[in-house]
C-alpha cells in the first residue's frame, strides 16, 4: 500500500512537472509572437471583428477567435454584423437542460457529462470559446435569466461549475464563466450600480467564480453589464485587477458581455482583454470599419501612441489571448468534437431525469401506471410549446425537442390521451411582448370540457421564454403564473379534482391552488429530450431525485430582496442596495424564521429513506484539519431511488450575525430497495470561517459549531456538535 501511494505521488509530481515545462515552452512561443506584432495587430486581437469573432493575424498564421452563446446548447450561426440568423442549414444542436435543472441534480458527475457533451458540440462547430456556464446567484425569483444559473447557494454553484468547466475544456474549447459579477437581475442590467457589503460579496457572490478559476482552471471569464461601486464590472479595478487577476491568479482572458465596455482608459488599465458587442458594430454607424472605433481599437491606439498608456499594458492582454489560443485553436492535439450524437441525447435525457423535482405527491398520485387504460387530459400550452426558442442569447435551433405531450403519448400508449391548450402566450420575440391572437375564453372553455371528461388531469403550465418571463433583457412583472393559468386551474379543479400540476419554468412561482391539487412536479427547461424525461418520471420508469437549488417563497415579500423597499429591488434606476446582505435564499428563510413554500434542497421520491448513525471522526478540530463525517442511508421503500445527503453548519458562538445554516457538503447516493450504504463526507475546517470585513480576510472563530445533517435545508434529522480550537 505504501509503495502504491508513493507511485501515485510520483506520477502526480511527474504530471505537474510536465505541465510546468509545457507552460514554459508556450510562454516562450508567446513572447516570440509578441515581438513580431505591430501595435495595430495587437489591438485587433483585443476587440471584435464581427458579432462573435475577433481577428487573427493572417500573415503569421494566427487564427481568428470564434465564440458562441450557449450555456445549454450551441447557438445557431449569427450574421457577421447583425443579430439575424445566418441561415445555415447545418447548425442545429442538441439542447441540453437549462442550468437550473443541472443544479437540481445535486450531482457533479452529471455536470461533467454535461460539460463534456456540450464541449464536443462546440468543438465540432469550430467554436473556441463557449459563453457559459452562468453562476450568478439566485437573488430574486423575478430575474428573467435565473434559468441560466445554478441556484441560490454559493457552495452548490461552486461544486457544480468545476466539472462542467473540466468537461468543456477537455475538448480544447474554453469555458467562459459568466457574468462577473452581481448581475442578479435583467431590469436595468446595463447600468444599475450595485452597492453591497464586502462580506456579502465574498461569501455569497464571488465563491463560484473563485472556484471556477482556482479549481476549475477556467480559461475565460465574461464580465457583467452592471456597475459595482460606481465602476462598470468589465473594467472594474477592484473586481478585475485586484480580485480576479491578482488575488486569484487568473491567467486567462476577461471578455466583455456584448456592449458592456464604457471607457477606453479604464478598459485598458483595469484588466479587460477582449471587447465584444460595442455599439459601433456596423448597425449604428456608417463608417467603413466600425470595429476600429471600439474603445480598445483606434481610441486606445491613440492613447498608446501619445504615451498616455504604455504598450506593455496591451502586451499583457495579447499574452492572455495567445495563451488561450494555444489552449484552443492553436492546440494541434485537441479532439475533433461531435454533434447530435445519440450519446449527447442520452446525456441530455439523464440530466433531465435527475433534475426533475417532485414537490407534492398526495395519495401517491405519481407514478401513473404506464399500462393504464384510463383517460388522461393534458391541459396547458407548455405541453406543446417549444422552449429552446426565445430566452435571448440562449436561444437554440435544436435538431429535435420532444414536447411533454409527445413524450407522454409515447409512454402511455394504452391510455386515452386528451389534449387542450387552455391558454396562449403568443410568440417568443426578444425585447417585446406579442400577445396571442387566439381567443382566451374559447381556449379556457375547451380545456374545462376536456378536463371534465377525463379520469385524471395533468396541467402542464408555468413560464416560458417570452419577454417578461424566463428571458434575457428584462425581469418578470409578477410572481403569479401568467396568462390566466391560476384562474384556468381553479376552473379545472371544479370539474376534476384528480389533478396534478407539472410546472415548466426556471423560477419559483406563486401557488394559491397548492392545497387543492394532488401532486406538483417542477420540471425546468429540459431541452431536446424534455418530453421523454418527463414521461420517464410520470410513469415511474425513473424515480425522481432532483432537489430544489433555490427556495420557493410563499409570497414574493417573503423573498429577502423583496422584503425591503425598491432600493433593494429593482433600485431607483441608478443605484441598488443589497439590503439583505448575506441572508440570501434559505439563509434568509431559516435565520428570519420565514417558512418557505418549498425549501432549498427539497425534493420527494417514490421511495423512502432513513438516515442512520451519523457521526464525526473527532469532537475537536483545528484550522487546518479536515472534518470527516460518516452516516448510513437506508432505502426503506420498495423501489430503487436516489437521495441527497446535505450537511449544513451553524456557528453557535459567532461574534457576528451568521446564517442559521450554511451548506458545506452534499452527496447523492443511489440505493436499491432495502439497501443500506455508508456515506463519507469531508469538510475542510477552514470552510467554517466567515469573511471578516474588519480585516478583509476570512476569520475562523474558535468555539462550538453544529453540523446539521438532512435531506433539505428545512428537514434536519441529525445534529452533531463539534469544537474548533
Amino acid at each position: 500500500m505504501k509503495r502504491l501511494s508513493f507511485i501515485i505521488i510520483l506520477l502526480s509530481l511527474m504530471g505537474t512537472n510536465q505541465l510546468l515545462a509545457q507552460n514554459k515552452a508556450t510562454d516562450k512561443k508567446i513572447e516570440k509572437i509578441l515581438q513580431q506584432l505591430t501595435l495595430k495587430e495587437k489591438l485587433d486581437m483585443c476587440h471584435a471583428q464581427s458579432k462573435f469573432s475577433s481577428k487573427g493575424i493572417a500573415r503569421l498564421g494566427i487564427p481568428e477567435l470564434w465564440m458562441s452563446d450557449g450555456p445549454h446548447g450551441i447557438r445557431p450561426e449569427i450574421s457577421w454584423d447583425s443579430w439575424e440568423h445566418a441561415g445555415w442549414t447545418n447548425d442545429s444542436c442538441t439542447a441540453f437542460p437549462a442550468l437550473t435543472c443541472l443544479a437540481a441534480t445535486f450531482n457533479p458527475e452529471m455536470s461533467y457529462k454535461y460539460g463534456k457533451a456540450i464541449g464536443e458540440e462546440a468543438r465540432y462547430r469550430k467554436k473556441d470559446i463557449l459563453l457559459g456556464p452562468g453562476v450568478n446567484i439566485y437573488r430574486t425569483p423575478l430575474n428573467g435569466r435565473n434559468f441560466e444559473y445554478m441556484g441560490e447557494d454559493p457552495y452548490l454553484a461552486s461544486k457544480m461549475v468545476v466539472p462542467y468547466i473540466h468537461g468543456v475544456q477537455e475538448n480544447g474549447v474554453a469555458a467562459c464563466v459568466k457574468h462577473y459579477v452581481l448581475n442578479n437581475q435583467e431590469h436595468w442590467r446595463d447600468h444599475i450600480n450595485v452597492e453591497i457589503s464586502d462580506r456579502a460579496l465574498y461569501e455569497i457572490y464571488l465563491p463560484a467564480f473563485k472556484t471556477a478559476v482556482q479549481e476549475g482552471k477556467v480559461w475565460s471569464i465574461m464580465g457583467a453589464y452592471n456597475q459595482f461601486r460606481g465602476q462598470y464590472c468589465c473594467h472594474n479595478e477592484l473586481l478585475v485587477n485586484k480580485i480576479l487577476k491578482q488575488d486569484w491568479n487568473f491567467d486567462g482572458v476577461l471578455v466583455t458581455d456584448w456592449g458592456a465596455t464604457h471607457d477606453t482608459k479604464e478598459a485598458a488599465l483595469n484588466g479587460l482583454d477582449i471587447e465584444m458587442g460595442t455599439g459601433t458594430d456596423g448597425l449604428t454607424s456608417s463608417l467603413k470599419n466600425a470595429y476600429d472605433n471600439y474603445y480598445m481599437a483606434n481610441p486606445l491606439q491613440k492613447m498608446v501612441e501619445s504615451g498616455e498608456i504604455d504598450e506593455s499594458v496591451i502586451d499583457d492582454k495579447v499574452r492572455r489571448v495567445l495563451r488561450l489560443m494555444f489552449r484552443t485553436n492553436m492546440n494541434s492535439s485537441r479532439p475533433f468534437g461531435s454533434m447530435n450524437s445519440q450519446e449527447h441525447f442520452n446525456v441530455a435525457r439523464e440530466i433531465a431525469q435527475e433534475g426533475i423535482v417532485l414537490l407534492k405527491n398526495k395519495n401517491k398520485f405519481f407514478p401513473i401506471d404506464p399500462n393504464t387504460t384510463k383517460s388522461i387530459a393534458i391541459i396547458g400550452e407548455n405541453a406543446t410549446k417549444i422552449m429552446s426558442l426565445g430566452g435571448g442569447s440562449s436561444e437554440l435551433k435544436t435538431i429535435h425537442e420532444i414536447s411533454p405531450l409527445e413524450g407522454i403519448k409515447k409512454q402511455f400508449k394504452n391510455a386515452q390521451i386528451l389534449h387542450a391548450m387552455g391558454y396562449a402566450s403568443g410568440p417568443s420575440v426578444y425585447g417585446r411582448v406579442v400577445s396571442s391572437e387566439l381567443n382566451a375564453d374559447s381556449l379556457k372553455n375547451e380545456a374545462i370540457k376536456v378536463a371534465a371528461n377525463a379520469d385524471m388531469v395533468l396541467f402542464i403550465g408555468g413560464l416560458n421564454k417570452n419577454h417578461h418571463q424566463d428571458c434575457e433583457g428584462d425581469d418578470r412583472k409578477q410572481f403569479a403564473l401568467p396568462f390566466g393559468q391560476n384562474e384556468l386551474l381553479s376552473e379545472i379543479l371544479k370539474v376534476n379534482k384528480n389533478t396534478g400540476v407539472i410546472l415548466i419554468s426556471g423560477n419559483a412561482v406563486e401557488m394559491p391552488w397548492i392545497s387543492k391539487v394532488d401532486a406538483i412536479m417542477q420540471t425546468w427547461y429540459l431541452g431536446s429530450e424534455a418530453g421523454n424525461a418527463i414521461a420517464d418520471i410520470l410513469s415511474g420508469t425513473v424515480n425522481p431525485s432532483g432537489k430544489l437549488p433555490f427556495s420557493f417563497p410563499v409570497k414574493l415579500e417573503d423573498n429577502a430582496a423583496h422584503s425591503y423597499d425598491e432600493m433593494s429591488y429593482p433600485g431607483d434606476g441608478v443605484k441598488q442596495i443589497y439590503k439583505e446582505d448575506i441572508l440570501v435564499g434559505y439563509r434568509w428563510h431559516d435565520t428570519k424564521k420565514i417558512k418557505p413554500l418549498y425549501a432549498f434542497g427539497y425534493g420527494l421520491s417514490y421511495t423512502n429513506f432513513k438516515l442512520l448513525n451519523a457521526k464525526a471522526d473527532k469532537s475537536t478540530y483545528h484550522e487546518n484539519d479536515i472534518l470527516s463525517l460518516t452516516c448510513e442511508i437506508e432505502n426503506t421503500g420498495d423501489t430503487k431511488g436516489s437521495e441527497v445527503i446535505q450537511v449544513y453548519s451553524n456557528d453557535i458562538e459567532a461574534s457576528v450575525l451568521r446564517p442559521l445554516k450554511e451548506l458545506k457538503a452534499f452527496q447523492k447516493v443511489t440505493l436499491q430497495a432495502g439497501e443500506t450504504k455508508t456515506v463519507h463526507l469531508k469538510i475542510p475546517v477552514k470552510d467554517l470561517a466567515f469573511f471578516d470585513d474588519s480585516i478583509m480576510d476570512w476569520n475562523l472563530e474558535k468555539g462550538q459549531f453544529k453540523l446539521l445533517i438532512g435531506n433539505s435545508s428545512q428537514n434536519i434529522t441529525k445534529s452533531i456538535t463539534i469544537t474548533v480550537e
